[in-house]
């Protein structure tokens, strides 16, 4: 399995930004994927994740109805679409993968491990 970040990189507070995972190695038809990010000097942070099996999308509280997280089965390919960015968005956001049923069910802040990360990409958004 593997999962590789791509975009992301500076972005100015109310601008927008995109960031990309590839994958490899594993069915969308049977994992979870979400996105994660580590915010210097805090812990990490569950972003967004979809559940595979009936689509339902979870999204953290602090990007809730500004980040859409949405994904490509034939292209093997998910994405994070980040709106209305605030500094807070600042870090490092990683792509990961977990064979689950309940994983995203059960919400970000259950603290599910998930099993397959990218490397991590980074986001800075001044003000």
């Amino acid at each position: 399995v593997q999962l590789v970040e791509s975009g992301g990189g500076l972005g100015r507070t109310g601008e927008s930004l995109s960031i990309s995972c590839a994958t490899s190695g594993f069915s969308f038809d049977d994992y979870d994927i979400a996105w994660f990010r580590q915010i210097p000097a805090k812990d990490r942070e569950g972003v967004a994740c979809i559940s595979h099996m009936d689509g339902r999308r979870n999204y953290g509280d602090s990007v809730r109805g500004r980040f859409i997280i949405s994904s490509d089965k034939d292209k093997k390919m998910f994405y994070l679409q980040m709106n209305s960015l605030k500094p807070d968005d600042t870090g490092k956001y990683y792509c990961a993968s977990v064979k689950s049923m309940v994983a995203c069910e059960l919400g970000l802040d259950f603290g599910y491990e998930y099993d397959y990360w990218g490397q991590g990409i980074e986001v800075t958004v001044s003000s």
